[in-house]
């Protein structure tokens, strides 16, 4: 029996009880785990995560346009492929258009030599034949190289032979045995010549070649 004026003690208990699945009483006791890194710590760890994940999202970002502009430049290069290579076939197709007409100035020529035509009238077939040749020839591109009276050049010229000449026709192209032709910078075949060589520059040939004889 407690005396009149003392102090009732109280004890408060944290502890949760609790009855488990066989009837048996529990308790779980609270427990708090102190913190112990400073605020500023906690915050850095904060902006860190949040920076990572805007690196994140900044990579995903650019990835997804890196291949968006891949897709986009492969069927750039798969348009630019297919304009190529229609304009190549219209461009052959329009080559050998033109000289269907030839084939059939051919033939006629051929019509004609074998019903013995006059001579004149199958000549004049064949200068028809071979105007629309170079005429198709002009129309893609190509065009005659320059021989006759031009100074040899071995770029665009090959020597077949060599003739004599006057001095102002010396070591220039004196015949043409064959055309060349050119497209653009690009020299399909040389032109077959031959060239000029002054008489005075035979006979020195001819000295110095009996001279290494008599040697």
């Amino acid at each position: 029996m407690r005396e009149e004026g003392q102090d009732e003690l109280r004890v408060t208990d944290k502890r949760r009880v609790y009855i488990d699945a066989d009837g048996s009483e529990q308790s779980n006791e609270e427990v708090e785990t102190p913190n112990l890194k400073p605020k500023y710590v906690e915050e850095l760890e904060a902006r860190t995560q949040a920076a990572e994940r805007q690196v994140q999202d900044v990579q995903s970002r650019f990835d997804q346009l890196r291949q968006q502009l891949q897709r986009e430049t492969d069927e750039t290069r798969q348009r630019l492929n297919r304009s190529a290579d229609e304009r190549a076939a219209n461009e052959k197709a329009k080559f050998i258009a033109d000289f269907l007409p030839v084939l059939d100035d051919l033939q006629r020529a051929i019509d004609a030599v074998s019903e013995n035509a006059p001579r004149e009238s199958v000549l004049e077939g064949i200068r028809s034949i071979a105007g629309r040749i170079e005429n198709a020839l002009t129309n893609a591109g190509v065009e005659p190289v320059s021989a006759i009276g031009e100074t040899f050049d071995p770029e665009f010229h090959e020597a077949v032979d060599a003739a004599d000449a006057d001095a102002e026709m010396d070591g220039r192209v004196i015949s043409e045995y064959s055309r060349g032709f050119r497209m653009g910078d690009r020299l399909l075949r040389p032109a077959r010549v031959q060239v000029g060589r002054a008489a005075g520059d035979s006979e020195s040939d001819n000295r110095q070649s009996a001279t290494g004889n008599r040697h």
